[in-house]
This record gives C-alpha cells, sequence and structure tokens, in this order.
C-alpha cells in the first residue's frame, strides 16, 4: 500500500517543483541502502492530529516535533534494514562502508514540518528528546558541510535522502520519490537505546526543499523473530497439488531483501522440488516469481523475473536437474492473492509458484494454487 498523500493545498504546490527536479534528476541511477531510525520521545508523545493519516500514531519512543503532521505510515512485524552510522561513499546503493544492517520490528513514519522552522532546530529538539529517553548517540551529520560523507566534502541532500531506502521499493511521500524532499540539503541523527528486551534504533532524516521540510522517522526495535512458522512442504505434497490443480505457492523460498539471491534457509524447500522432478522425470515446471505491490510496477515484474529464474539456476546447478524442463517467469505485483493493505496479506502475495509446464499457464495465467507452507518469499 503507498504511504497516503498530504492534503490538496501542499501537493499544489509540490507538483510544480516536482516538476523541476525530476528533469533534474531523471539521469540519477543510484538508490540509497534502507536506513533505519528511531527518536526518543520528544518530551511526551503528541495525540494524534486531526490531518494525519488514518491509522497513524506517533512510535511511543519518540513523539513528533510540535506542529508536524504524519503523512505516511507504515509497520512492520520483522525485517531487516540498513542504518547509516559512519560517512557513507556517495556512490553506494544498499550498504557497505558506514551502513549497519538491524533486524526487528520496524516503524516508519513520514512527517511534514512547520512552516518557519529550520531542520536544525527539529534536529536539537530530537536530540534532547533521546537524551532525556536514555539514548545514545551514534551518528549525526548534515550534508550540507560533508560530515555525511567519507569525502568530508559537500555533497547534494539527495544523497541522504536515497540513504532511506531504493526510491523504486520505498512507499512515495505526496506522490513522489523520498529523496526528492532533499534537494536542497538534509540533516541526519542515529541514537541507541539498550534495554532488556533488546536494542532500540532511532535514526532521522530531515529533508529540505523548496516545498518544504521534512522529517522521516524509522524505528527499528531489535528482538528474536519467531521460529517455527516455516513448514517444509513435501515432494509429495508438490506432487498432489500438480495433478490436482496443475500449480502450488510455494513460501518456504526467501531472498535477501530486494534482491535476488536465494537465501540458505530456502535448502529444505529447493530439496522438495528437486526430490519431486527426480522421482517424476518427464515432469516439466515453470517457476513464476510473484512480489506485493511495494515500489514500481516495473521494478517488481523485472525482480520477481530474476527471482524465479534464480530458483531455476539453483535447480540445475545444485540438483542436477535437466535445464529443458524448467522455464521461468515473472508476474510481478499483478497477480495478488490476499490484500496488499496489510503486512499478513503482502507476506502472502510474495511467492514463487510452481507450475505444470506441460499445462500452459505461466505468469499470465490466473495465480494461486495451494499454498506449500506459511513462510513467505521475501
Amino acid at each position: 500500500m503507498e504511504i497516503p498523500r498530504r492534503t490538496d493545498a501542499l501537493l499544489g504546490r509540490f507538483h510544480s517543483f516536482r516538476h523541476e527536479t525530476t528533469r533534474a534528476f531523471a539521469d540519477l541511477k543510484r538508490v540509497g541502502a534502507v536506513a533505519v531510525l528511531i527518536v526518543g520521545g520528544l518530551g511526551m508523545a503528541l495525540p494524534a492530529r486531526a490531518a494525519d493519516v488514518e491509522g497513524s500514531s506517533d512510535h511511543p519512543l519518540v513523539g513528533r516535533y510540535d506542529g508536524s503532521e504524519i503523512v505516511g505510515y507504515k509497520t512492520t512485524e520483522f525485517d531487516e534494514a540498513n542504518l547509516v552510522e559512519a560517512p557513507f561513499s556517495s556512490t553506494s546503493t544498499n550498504g557497505g562502508t558506514g551502513f549497519k544492517t538491524v533486524e526487528g520490528h520496524i516503524t516508519l513514519i513520514y512527517y511534514t514540518l512547520p512552516e518557519g522552522r529550520s531542520t536544525l532546530e527539529v534536529l536539537r529538539n530530537y536530540e534532547e528528546g533521546l537524551k532525556a529517553k536514555g539514548f545514545s548517540e551514534v551518528f549525526t551529520c548534515a550534508t550540507k558541510n560533508g560530515s555525511c560523507f567519507e569525502t568530508g566534502q559537500p555533497e547534494g541532500g539527495y544523497l541522504l535522502g536515497q540513504a532511506v531506502g531504493d526510491p523504486l521499493s520505498l512507499p512515495k511521500l505526496s506522490d513522489d520519490y523520498v529523496h526528492n524532499w532533499f534537494q536542497e540539503g538534509g540533516r541526519y541523527l542515529l541514537a541507541r537505546l539498550d534495554r532488556p528486551e533488546g536494542a532500540v534504533y532511532a535514526a532521522l532524516y530531515l529533508g529540505e526543499s523548496g516545498s518544504g521540510n521534512v522529517a522521516i522517522v524509522r524505528v527499528v526495535e531489535t528482538k528474536e523473530m519467531e521460529t517455527g512458522k516455516i513448514r517444509v512442504v513435501t515432494a509429495k505434497e508438490i506432487g498432489s497439488a500438480l495433478s490436482d490443480t496443475g500449480k502450488i505457492a510455494v513460501y518456504g523460498i526467501s531472498f535477501d531483501f530486494d534482491k535476488d539471491i536465494i537465501k540458505p534457509e530456502s535448502k529444505p524447500t529447493l530439496d522438495q522440488i528437486a526430490q519431486l522432478l527426480t522421482s517424476e522425470p518427464d515432469l516439466k515446471l515453470r517457476v513464476v516469481g510473484h512480489t506485493d505491490n511495494q515500489g514500481g510496477a516495473d521494478y517488481n515484474l523485472d525482480l520477481s523475473r530474476r527471482r524465479a529464474a534464480s530458483v531455476v539456476a539453483a535447480l540445475v546447478s545444485e540438483y542436477g536437474i535437466a535445464a529443458d524442463r524448467l522455464a521461468s517467469d515473472g508476474a510481478g505485483m499483478t497477480q495478488p492473492v490476499a490484500s496488499n493493505d496489510t503486512e499478513e496479506g503482502r507476506a502472502k502475495n510474495r511467492r514463487v509458484e510452481l507450475q505444470r509446464d506441460d499445462l500452459g499457464g505461466g505468469a499470465s495465467g490466473a495465480s494461486g494454487g495451494a499454498p506449500a507452507n506459511s513462510g513467505n518469499a521475501g
């Protein structure tokens, strides 16, 4: 689900600016690592404003700068994110030097800041609030003085905006990519709170643009992931579903975040698929990748195709399955089997589907089939 839009009045001013910045930055292909933040309370958390998007709220450990409004809100029960913890390279796209990967419960909040308030004033207030909550500062920087970058030289503010995450997969802010709200500069703060149930990381991205200033907060509460959620589907179950319906949705194959690299924990499911193919030498399969609706349609289509191709490559190279028995395709986000309005629904939509290739179908056919287990494809 795309993060909701701001008010129509602000959008009117924004659209004229967006057309100018889109042309100026059309050649920028670099994307940022997903950064995660969390800000300790600014005094006590303020109640939701009437203008806040429906269903949103301040993070209980964070609060908000007085007079700001929530224009985007999303929570994820368990995921990973890359946090900026030191100066990074202006060519970094998804991690590397200066980034730290953290896993846990993630809250992402987009705020618009009140007019007439500088990002420096907002930053100082967040710093004060974090310290009062027991947070310790990990890293802070500004793009205009070069302290955010390895070179120590001033760079474009959009680079800090890209460090929030891949602009093609990150929810948009008022119908535009997040980094376009950092065109005139940006400031950053990362803080950490240690507690018995796990550390909390708080990072704050403050963007400056001709359409106004924004604050992006991502809170990562580290915790142990719930286990026992994946039941490995057996070769017999896959075979039965293929015989009955010609297809089966498989959720035991997972990938690195936003990539087509298969994670090691996918091996048990791949073992069962290979076992079925070995036991039925005449069986041919088409592997079809599916995504949720986070990010652009073209991007998700390409990602789904690359992930399906990775599954085929693994079956051929690691299990000796003949390449002419396998085909791959991708449907992107075009064939959801559940609502994309909830994380549970999006997890069901992120899947790999196996189809009997001798029956036709492919990515253009109807999606679904019996689910293989309760995990997700990443």
